[in-house]
């Protein structure tokens, strides 16, 4: 049963990454007046995938992976972005699903001002965009987002036609984690970043 106010409940987020990641398209992001639709994502599997944060183990930036699902990790790129990922599984799971892209549903005029005054799909095809347009910052870190104040994940609108592609920016990685396609997107919208490399 959805939590009350369209709160997603903390089982949705228990599940494997690859499965609650293309489960985020369309669902919304809500940081006070600011409402975003979600349609794009990146998952990011565990001590395994040489792609993620936690393929050398566990450490102090990389923590909030380990634990159970259902929380924000975010961290800081480059010096210059906040990137935002939804934690899931079970604590050791090390998943999480970074957030690509969104389309404002409410509060665009702030969104607006946050984003320096672009307009259009520039406004939030960009994980760091997307954190600057809900002034989430490190202190958001291990945020419950099934908890009602702050930042929250609500129900949203149901995702329609997917499509899905290789990670972006993982050359590091080895070839076969290079070439998963663990990175979903809504079919029919502007609001996608990257989107040559996307297959339906």
């Amino acid at each position: 049963m959805p939590q009350p106010d369209g709160l997603i409940p903390l089982a949705f987020y228990l599940r494997p990454v690859d499965q609650v990641a293309p489960d985020l398209l369309g669902r919304h992001l809500r940081h006070g007046e600011v409402i975003l639709r979600i349609t794009e994502v990146e998952a990011y599997g565990g001590q395994d995938d040489s792609a993620s944060h936690c393929r050398s183990g566990r450490t102090p930036r990389n923590a909030p992976m380990w634990e159970q699902g259902g929380q924000a990790y975010v961290y800081f790129c480059y010096g210059v972005h906040h990137m935002l990922n939804i934690v899931t599984g079970p604590a050791m799971d090390a998943s999480a699903i970074l957030i690509r892209s969104c389309e404002v549903v409410s509060g665009l005029d702030l969104v607006t001002r946050r984003r320096g005054g672009l307009s259009g799909p520039g406004l939030l095809t960009g994980p760091g965009k997307v954190a600057q347009a809900l002034a989430v910052d490190l202190s958001f870190t291990r945020h419950p987002l099934c908890l009602p104040g702050g930042l929250e994940l609500l129900e949203g609108t149901p995702s329609g036609e997917l499509l899905r592609g290789p990670r972006v920016g993982v050359d590091f990685a080895a070839a076969a984690d290079r070439e998963r396609p663990w990175r979903f997107a809504l079919a029919g919208t502007p609001w996608v970043s990257q989107r040559k490399t996307l297959r339906s």
